[in-house]
């Protein structure tokens, strides 16, 4: 089977199935279709194509042409689906069946921003869970699904999400607006970082998320802070829902980005916590179902141009990610294998938070001086700390005139 270039959007395509006329389809089993369940995402496509003029059989299955080089290994379609999925299933071995009890089912949300990964991840588990079903007759857990509205972020076509419902019916799905983190939250501390707010329940949730975006100064703080927030409801949704954890559709890349994004700024000590599947200090499990697989192996996405103006910490990670994977993937691997061997330390109920990210601050050591190594640095700060409590990192984001 052979890729051709969509004269619409310039990704590639297959005849069989065009991906404008028929952008999301109940894919199942064998019949799966990546290049369609990626639309969303117009002009891009799955790996790295085989020229057209090549007629290479597949490295796996030795029968079908192949269409897509993975590692270097050339595969067609069918075998590309059940790499992906074995990559993933892997990580899913709490998931399974007979590690349910019969009269409790367990619950786990989705994050799903319908980039290539969480999609990716929404057909997987959709795939495992018609497995277990059909093998069984019951499931290992079930799915709940959630879209965080973002402002600024790119403006999904409408229906997409009822789109996604048609096509994968068996789960749960919610969308929320970012604002909703200041209706699902009781947390004054967060409430307390919007400037100006006097008084307080003058204001409605979208006020105030307009107004604390407002007041960042850089698009790094901007960008870091709408993440951060994004977290924090994602969170506060699965537990008002009964999810015990949460599935991230973080690949290596992605989790390689995020382990030197955070670091550089300043939220270092968070890693264990951010990159590894496990319990969490906001109270859940999280899982990340896809972190042995490259995002290039999903997609190569054609990347607009920004200024540097508004470049931030996490589009310079991407960048860099996105060429080296290209040659030297084992790079990308090898980051996030060192970062899976820092140790997750317990975390008391009574331990100081951070009032935006809600992650543990060693000794309550908020501030600016908390992990600056400034001449200040140490326990004499905090007797004379006021306004909101914040970890190194998000002090670098909130403006000062904010955090009092």
């Amino acid at each position: 089977m052979r890729a051709y270039d969509c004269q619409d959007c310039g990704g590639a395509a297959f005849p069989e199935i065009h991906h404008h006329q028929q952008p999301w389809l109940p894919f199942r089993y064998s019949t799966v279709d990546y290049q369609n369940i990626l639309s969303v995402s117009a002009g891009t496509m799955p790996g790295k194509h085989v020229d057209d003029g090549a007629s290479e059989p597949c490295r796996r299955c030795k029968e079908n042409t192949a269409v897509l080089v993975v590692r270097s290994e050339p595969l067609c379609r069918d075998c590309f689906t059940r790499y992906v999925h074995t990559k993933a299933v892997k990580r899913l071995e709490s998931f399974r069946v007979r590690n349910a009890a019969l009269d409790h089912q367990r619950k786990f949300l989705l994050a799903l921003s319908f980039g290539v990964s969480s999609v990716t991840l929404l057909h997987v588990l959709d795939h495992l869970l018609q497995t277990q079903r059909g093998k069984t007759g019951r499931t290992g857990f079930a799915v709940d699904v959630v879209f965080v509205e973002v402002p600024g972020a790119t403006v999904l076509k409408d229906g997409t999400l009822a789109e996604a419902q048609k096509a994968y019916p068996d789960f749960g799905y919610a969308s929320l607006p970012l604002h909703d983190i200041f209706l699902q939250t009781s947390d004054p501390g967060l409430s307390s970082l919007v400037p100006n707010l006097i008084p307080e329940d003058s204001s409605s949730p979208s006020e105030k998320l307009t107004s604390l975006i407002a007041s960042l100064t850089s698009a790094t703080a901007r960008a870091d802070v709408i993440s951060t927030l994004t977290t924090r409801l994602i969170v506060e949704h699965a537990k008002a829902t009964g999810c015990e954890g949460i599935l991230w559709g973080d690949s290596t890349t992605k989790l390689a980005e995020k382990t030197l994004s955070e670091t550089a700024k300043g939220r270092g000590f968070s890693l264990p916590w951010r990159t590894s599947d496990g319990d969490s200090p906001l109270g859940l499990t999280f899982n990340y179902p896809l972190r042995d697989v490259l995002k290039k192996e999903l997609v190569s996405a054609k990347q607009a141009s920004m200024s540097s103006k508004n470049t931030t910490i996490d589009d310079l990670m991407r960048n860099y990610f996105e060429e080296v994977e290209t040659n030297f993937p084992s790079i990308v691997s090898n980051v996030v294998r060192t970062t899976g061997k820092l140790e997750t330390p317990s975390v008391p109920a009574s331990k100081s938070r951070c009032d935006l990210c809600s992650m543990p601050v060693l000794d309550g050591r908020f501030g600016i001086h908390g992990w600056g190594g400034d001449q200040q640095d140490g326990s004499e700060v905090l007797s004379v700390q006021t306004g909101p409590k914040l970890c190194y990192g998000c002090t670098r984001s909130i403006p000062q005139n904010t955090t009092g």
